[in-house]
């Protein structure tokens, strides 16, 4: 019985050894990445507080149609990008930062872009 229990004994010390070797060097599960990462939203690269010139031509889109936005509301949207001058007149007009309170959205952000030398990308929501 003696050598039953040292045979026990030595199996059980072996089993906790190889155990314990197996499970140090075994790596724990690494979570799938997607393989297309949803890109970060797109933000307005400048102060939405300076698109305030454009309210007061905003306010008369549907009194003077054809008229033109002044030159410091084109300066701002003038070294942005499509998407960038179409989300950051967005964002004004959403803020009220223009002080303009009855505007149809669509309407007015196409016609500043537009009348800036920018246009509106297709699918955009402002929202």
């Amino acid at each position: 019985m003696i050598c039953s229990k040292a045979t026990t004994t030595l199996f059980i010390l072996l089993n906790i050894t190889i155990f314990t070797c197996v499970l140090s060097t075994t790596n724990p599960p690494v979570p799938p990445t997607p393989s297309h990462p949803k890109p970060p939203p797109p933000k307005c690269p400048k102060d939405t507080l300076k698109f305030g010139v454009c309210g007061d031509w905003l306010g008369l889109v549907h009194e003077v149609i054809g008229a033109q936005p002044d030159s410091e509301c084109c300066s701002l949207i003038k070294g942005l990008a499509d998407l960038e001058a179409a989300l950051c007149l967005c964002t004004a007009i959403k803020a009220n930062v223009l002080g303009v309170l009855k505007v149809k959205v669509p309407v007015a952000l196409s016609l500043v872009v537009n009348s800036c030398g920018k246009k509106v990308p297709e699918g955009f929501k402002c929202e």
